[in-house]
């Protein structure tokens, strides 16, 4: 049985015309929204973005519901999450609300 923090990998889609704006957002993210990240447990957060949109989110959190229920009570997370809602394709609702995880398969640690 696993122990430690859950692994929590999931896809979005960049809108081909935004690809260079959405890097260049993440290469500035608010220095709110990092420490809100932190104190809601999102660990080990990284975010890879392949040349046709497929963006790929992953990161580590102890309670992933907490996780999710805490970045969307923080005020700096609206903000953001308004902000990046028009650079994702096939999205109802905020990038956040769009995370769904996939399931794990294999895990070499």
């Amino acid at each position: 049985m696993a122990t430690g923090p859950r692994r929590v990998c999931f896809l979005l889609r960049v809108k081909p015309d935004r690809m260079d704006e959405y890097r260049r957002r993440h290469a500035e993210v608010w220095p709110e929204m990092r420490a809100a990240l932190r104190e809601t447990g999102w660990g080990n957060y990284s975010l890879f973005l392949a040349p046709d949109g497929l963006l790929v989110g992953y990161f580590e959190t102890d309670d992933l519901d907490a996780a999710l229920e805490g970045m969307a009570a923080k005020e700096v997370n609206a903000r953001w999450q308004a902000e990046m809602a028009e650079f994702f394709e096939n999205l109802d609702g905020a990038p956040d609300e769009g995370i769904v995880p996939l399931p794990e398969v294999f895990h070499l640690d």
